[in-house]
């Protein structure tokens, strides 16, 4: 008999995700951000080819079972997609294809009845990106790169688990389960890190992976609304929040709805720690509808900012990490 399973990651630029000078040509409309994915996989070819996605790795592994419950064989399927970014000056367009780099698939690891399978795909853009970097040769033109790294375990009894376990810190990544469903999300990007560091042997072609900050996703109405507000005719203010500091304090009157656009907001009740919310949750419309003050305190946190942190891994140590907040007396 054989078991079968798969997960795919999707990643795609969000609105207000780039920053620095590069900003510029996304807001002159000489390239785009992308709308959000779908929330069901369902066709990624034809996602593929309705740029709804900048690439994409597909994990689809199998094991064969015989007749008394042991693993006697596995393998891969599946790979990476790359899409490809439209560029538009004037009246003319152009579209740059993707360069693909090798996938990447560690040989199956075995236990007592499953077996874990990793894949790592991703490339970069075909345009051109002349940069300073922070070390030899101190500029890049090529486009820094991209990637997601994927594990998935099929056990013997039919059960399937996934995770995302690194990727680039940008752009957004969204990962899918076996049945197409949106599962988790990356919480973080960090356009400026990646832009001047992601080349060479500083990405998983050469010796270093980044761990991902996962956050499960946000509910579909949630999901509908933020692209609602990113969108709408009213262009939204955003806020940044420090490592640390206090978005809304529990017991204060509430008038604002939040909507994270990057990052994770942890949130406390009497000090007790409830959840922790990523990229498109909102926050603040309960105490808002019902007229009154917050129930609950929401801090950001990231490890290395604060004494008390999470855990994200050591890739994470030091970086400067901000969560964006849409805020409206509505």
């Amino acid at each position: 008999m054989r078991h079968e399973g798969w997960v795919t990651s999707l990643s795609w630029i969000p609105s207000e995700a780039v920053t620095g000078g590069t900003r510029v040509a996304f807001d002159a409309g000489f390239t785009h951000y992308d709308e959000p994915p779908p929330g069901e996989l369902g066709d990624i070819e034809r996602l593929r080819a309705t740029g709804r996605f900048r690439f994409a790795n597909v994990l689809r592994a199998w094991i064969d079972i015989d007749d008394s419950g042991q693993i006697t064989g596995s393998g891969y399927s599946g790979g990476g997609l790359m899409g490809s970014t439209m560029v538009k000056l004037g009246a003319l367009r152009h579209r740059f294809l993707a360069i693909k780099l090798p996938d990447l698939q560690r040989d199956p690891q075995s236990g007592d009845g499953w077996v874990r399978f990793v894949q790592t795909t991703g490339g970069r853009t075909g345009l051109p990106a002349p940069r300073p970097v922070r070390r030899r040769p101190y500029v890049q033109w090529q486009a820094p790169l991209v990637w997601t790294t994927l594990s998935l375990t099929l056990h013997a009894d039919g059960r399937t688990e996934f995770a995302l376990t690194g990727a680039s810190r940008f752009p957004r990544h969204w990962v899918y389960d076996g049945s197409g469903q949106l599962s988790h999300k990356s919480g973080l990007t960090d356009f400026r890190d990646w832009y001047r560091k992601s080349f060479g042997r500083h990405s998983p072609w050469g010796d270093e992976d980044s761990p991902a900050l996962v956050t499960a996703v946000e509910t579909a109405l949630e999901r509908s609304l933020s692209v609602q507000l990113m969108h709408g005719a009213a262009k939204p203010s955003v806020r940044r929040v420090k490592a640390g500091e206090v978005l809304v304090r529990q017991g204060q009157p509430g008038t604002s709805i939040y909507l994270v656009l990057d990052g994770v907001l942890r949130v406390d009740r009497n000090g007790e720690r409830l959840a922790e919310y990523g990229p498109g949750a909102l926050l603040g419309e309960r105490a808002h509808l019902e007229g009154g003050a917050d129930t609950k305190t929401g801090s950001r946190w990231a490890r290395g900012s604060e004494p008390l942190a999470c855990e994200v891994g050591e890739g994470l140590d030091g970086v400067k990490c901000l969560a964006l907040a849409w805020a409206a007396g509505l």
